[in-house]
């Protein structure tokens, strides 16, 4: 049995043309993660702060926008994280919304039912580091052993998914990066999200440095023979 319970979203963006590839979603926050990496740009979301909506207020806005929505997208925080995600996923997906989940792969278990019973139909799954620097990454600790069983069950090919890195370089080198395609050999879609600086960084702002752009398309050239596409954001 999987635990019943609310799931606490803390912000919602109504409409996004670039959360969803093909796809135009709705976006909602829950609240609170398992890491504390430092880049994070969601600050106030990682730390539980805002207001809560309720699951019956999207549901009936998801509704309301049949039109002119395709999709749910379920971020954070860290979603998987949430007792009654299963339960909210379940009614969402009954309404016909096709459902993408970003997550830090922590979770394999939930990710690997939801898979299974068809509740969602892409994964966007964070890689924060080659596994032998999660840890100093995340800033917390981490169970690697689940980490490789997300990646396994995703490369399966069962649903539609992509990896993706945020690198800034105080934190990911080159080679960093390098290993971690290696750990994902053959995958379908990796993204490198450029670091972006602001005053919602969970570290605060002007402690990191985004890779210029001809950097990261040398590093895209150097990895692309390992995945399948390589895109940088």
């Amino acid at each position: 049995m999987w635990d019943k319970g609310s799931i606490n979203i803390l912000g919602i963006e109504k409409s996004s043309f670039i959360d969803y590839p093909n796809n135009i979603c709705t976006v909602i926050f829950t609240g609170g993660c398992n890491f504390r990496c430092p880049y994070c740009h969601n600050s106030s979301i990682v730390n539980n702060e805002g207001n809560k909506i309720g699951e019956k207020e999207i549901i009936d806005f998801l509704k309301s926008r049949k039109k002119f929505v395709d999709a749910l997208c379920i971020s954070g925080g860290e979603p998987t994280i949430q007792k009654g995600l299963y339960d909210f996923i379940y009614k969402v997906k009954k309404e016909g919304f096709n459902i993408k989940l970003d997550t830090n792969g922590t979770n394999p278990d939930l990710l690997e039912r939801l898979i299974d019973e068809k509740l969602v139909d892409y994964v966007a799954m964070d890689i924060k580091a080659p596994m032998n620097k999660y840890s100093s990454i995340t800033q917390a600790p981490v169970v690697l052993e689940d980490i490789r069983k997300s990646i396994d069950i995703l490369l399966k090919n069962k649903i539609d998914y992509e990896f993706r890195t945020t690198v800034c370089k105080e934190l990911l080198s080159s080679e960093d990066i390098k290993t971690i395609a290696r750990e994902i050999e053959g995958c379908n879609t990796y993204v490198l999200q450029n670091f972006k600086d602001g005053e919602t960084v969970l570290a605060g702002q002007n402690k990191f440095t985004p890779y210029g752009d001809e950097e990261l398309e040398g590093i895209r050239n150097d990895i692309c023979g390992l995945l399948n596409e390589v895109i940088v954001r």
